[in-house]
């Protein structure tokens, strides 16, 4: 066996066993019954792109489950978080949008137009609207990462599983191959890399 084949076999088992070690840390905080969610004064929705002005069917699915979160009073406030990084994509102002149309008055809703990425919507979460705890709305394969982040950015955060909608296992396949590098990415920006993103006033999020 060549080297460069044991050192790519070597990565990959890094890469696995680093996100089986994620996903089964975070477990206990990562709930599927809405039920069983313990309350919490805001719920974070990570975006997950928008297009011709609509959320995709993963956005919508996220923005569904806040919205059953705040009509069940698990949750007061829904910070919106995503990308605005462009003129003309205005992420979280589709996704209030439609939790508007879900029944989720627009005073309820925030909105965090720096989002990029998981870690910046964490990391803003806590910097600019003075979050110390929260609920986080994604994917149940995107949740770890997300728990994950929140907690080592000082936002002691559970989770709750945004699944709505049936996906097809060549795209939860293709998530769950993302989601793996992403891991790996989000333990390199947390002890590593310690990125600082797009920050400015402070805006706390108050009842």
């Amino acid at each position: 066996m060549g080297c460069l084949t044991l050192a790519g076999l070597s990565l990959m088992c890094l890469l696995v066993g680093w996100r089986a070690w994620l996903t089964w840390s975070q477990r206990a905080v990562i709930y599927r019954d809405l039920d069983e969610v313990p309350p919490r004064r805001v719920a974070i929705v990570l975006g997950a792109g928008i297009s011709a002005g609509l959320p995709t069917p993963a956005l919508a699915d996220r923005i569904e489950a806040a919205a059953a979160l705040y009509h069940a009073g698990k949750v007061r406030k829904l910070l919106m978080t995503g990308d605005n990084s462009i003129v003309g994509y205005n992420e979280p102002g589709v996704m209030k949008e439609h939790a508007q149309r879900l029944g989720v008055p627009a005073e309820d809703i925030i909105l965090d137009y720096a989002g990029r990425r998981t870690y910046d919507s964490c990391y803003r979460a806590r910097a600019i609207f003075g979050l110390t705890d929260a609920l986080v709305v994604t994917q149940p394969f995107h949740l770890p990462r997300a728990t994950y982040l929140c907690a080592n950015l000082g936002v002691d955060a559970v989770g709750y599983e945004a699944t709505n909608r049936y996906f097809s296992p060549y795209t939860r396949a293709q998530w769950q191959l993302r989601e793996m590098l992403a891991s790996a990415a989000a333990w390199w920006d947390i002890h590593i890399a310690r990125p600082v993103p797009i920050l400015g006033d402070p805006l706390p999020i108050t009842d």
